[in-house]
């Protein structure tokens, strides 16, 4: 059902607020009170009937409900002054007092937007002003299935250490909250450890339900002099089934830059999980709705771009896009698609794919302007057309959007190369690399800065980085040219032609020309450190083209 009134749509099928063309940022929770409002716009309705029907019953605060009308008043250019369209009658409640024109939509539309909503283009946290509003997570009333991507963090549980480290592993909580949720794959549904009221473990699997999460991502920490130690571990609610869990340390030096090192390593690593975990899943489905064939999309990419995982990824896209063109995620992964795909030299026609990839990453951040991956995305665009200065721009807005997309920063070191400041870039990757070593990225920073070293005749220390990024992931055909490049130059002949022989069986289609052809910087500097990559493939036995 579609809601018109006072310039606005109110579309609860597709679960968009726009303002004409405009897309109204809304978090979901106020898009229920609206729904809720508007559908009993012909009554007053109580302070109770909002509680039972958006907290699912749990006690609020008033000021809690405040809040939350504020913010839906603001999304409708409302305010509580004014009350021209949300009424507060006290002490009866509340009233939606706009004129409406309700547009009926057809059932599959409706279906299909149901599909789409599971996978949120801006993610959501649910906050509270204490403790009790947030008890119990965002269980919705009417009953629906928790969304694809819903993951039910629990506060991290602090192993001795007394209130200073427990105090710290709520800090840490907080942050990955924040960072998980700016990731724009995962929507955090509650933030808050179960009570056990007979003294028995949480049952891990029932908070989940409760919380209507499909993910529950639980962990602990503790400490020995400097060193902590963190365990997390991520279940699938249904199942019961734990899909990931890590461990590692670190030393302790400043508390507050660990804690944002922390959630910096682990938002990235729970969003990927997630996604590859739901791609599994969506494998088995007959009738994958667009949610399941961007998630799909998005698993294709997770182990490195070959040409294969490219034309799979790109039909993945184009599938949900045929659906409807104005999923952000869809549309940002088909530009990132085209983007690694003239880097690595998949096609000849660079011109026209990186104009497409622009057009689908600009449409995108028309739809949602705060999407840390879109801006990400753009940034690339920019890099391969001449634009770094734009580019640099672009990772840090995707950076300063997304803390945890450190993989950024790697991007701007090498994106200086093509202007010539190419030994500014290895501050810049190992910054990337130390802030998230485990990154699903990080192959591509190790390769950053092999190729990097190359053109600075550094080749000793770039063959060591290239082979840390091949073995890191091995389906990057680009580190494998580079490393044959390297070893050429180093003379090291044997090594080198089976390097460049491991690159050809991933990507039979790369030839230096096509390197020469892409045109991606006619700045001398960098044209002087590709004239010795070249002579280094040339070196391992690389086809000419």
């Amino acid at each position: 059902m579609q809601y018109n009134f006072d310039g606005y749509a109110f579309d609860t099928g597709t679960r968009e607020l726009r303002r004409g063309a405009e897309l109204v940022s809304i978090a979901p929770q106020v898009f229920d009170l609206l729904e809720y409002l508007i559908r009993n716009r012909d009554r007053v309705v109580t302070k109770d009937e909002l509680i039972d029907a958006i907290w699912n019953g749990r006690a609020v605060s008033d000021a809690a409900v405040t809040t939350r009308l504020n913010v839906a008043r603001s999304a409708i250019g409302d305010s509580g002054n004014e009350q021209g369209l949300i009424r507060t009658l006290p002490p009866r409640g509340f009233r939606f007092v706009a004129a409406v024109n309700e547009v009926e939509q057809h059932a599959a539309a409706d279906e299909m937007a149901a599909s789409s909503r599971a996978l949120a283009d801006e993610p959501a946290t649910i906050e509270g002003e204490s403790d009790q509003d947030v008890a119990a997570g965002a269980a919705r009333a009417d009953g629906k299935p928790a969304s694809r991507l819903s993951i039910l963090v629990l506060p991290l549980t602090s192993i001795g250490g007394g209130p200073e480290q427990a105090a710290f592993a709520a800090g840490v909580t907080e942050n990955l909250i924040t960072d998980l949720s700016r990731t724009g794959l995962t929507f955090i549904v509650a933030r808050r450890k179960p009570h056990s009221h007979t003294g028995e473990a949480i049952d891990i699997r029932q908070a989940g339900r409760d919380a209507n999460a499909r993910y529950v991502l639980e962990g602990s920490l503790q400490r020995s002099g400097d060193r902590l130690r963190v365990n997390v571990q991520l279940t699938h609610v249904e199942t019961g089934r734990h899909v990931w869990a890590d461990r590692f340390e670190k030393q302790v030096v400043d508390p507050f830059d660990l804690q944002d090192e922390i959630a910096w390593r682990l938002a990235p690593l729970v969003a990927t999980q997630v996604v590859l975990n739901e791609a599994r899943r969506a494998e088995r489905l007959m009738f994958p709705g667009p949610g399941d064939l961007i998630v799909q999309g998005m698993a294709s990419l997770c182990d490195g771009l070959t040409p294969r995982s490219a034309v799979v990824a790109r039909g993945f896209f184009e599938r949900a896009l045929a659906i409807d063109n104005r999923y952000t995620v869809a549309l940002a992964g088909l530009a990132n698609v085209d983007v690694n795909a003239c880097f690595s030299l998949l096609t000849d026609d660079t011109a026209a794919t990186l104009s497409r990839a622009e057009a689908n990453v600009v449409k995108a951040l028309s739809l949602t302007p705060n999407n840390a991956h879109a801006h990400f995305v753009l940034g690339g665009v920019y890099a391969l057309t001449h634009r770094v200065d734009q580019a640099i721009a672009a990772y840090e807005t995707a950076i300063a959007l997304d803390h945890s997309r450190t993989s950024a920063l790697g991007c701007i070191g090498f994106a200086k190369c093509f202007i010539g400041r190419t030994a500014e870039a290895e501050t810049h990757i190992l910054e990337a690399l130390r802030l998230c070593p485990h990154h699903v990225d990080a192959y591509y920073m190790k390769y950053f800065m092999g190729e990097a070293l190359i053109y600075l005749a550094e080749d000793a220390r770039a063959a060591d980085w290239l082979r840390r990024s091949i073995e890191t992931n091995r389906n990057l055909p680009r580190a494998h040219f580079a490393l044959a490049a390297a070893l050429g130059l180093l003379g090291i002949e044997d090594e080198a032609t089976r390097a460049a022989q491991e690159g050809l069986s991933i990507n039979p289609g790369f030839t230096i020309r096509r390197l020469q052809a892409s045109n991606f910087s006619n700045n001398p500097v960098y044209l002087t450190g590709l004239d010795r990559l070249i002579t280094g493939l040339r070196l391992a036995g690389v086809p000419e083209g």
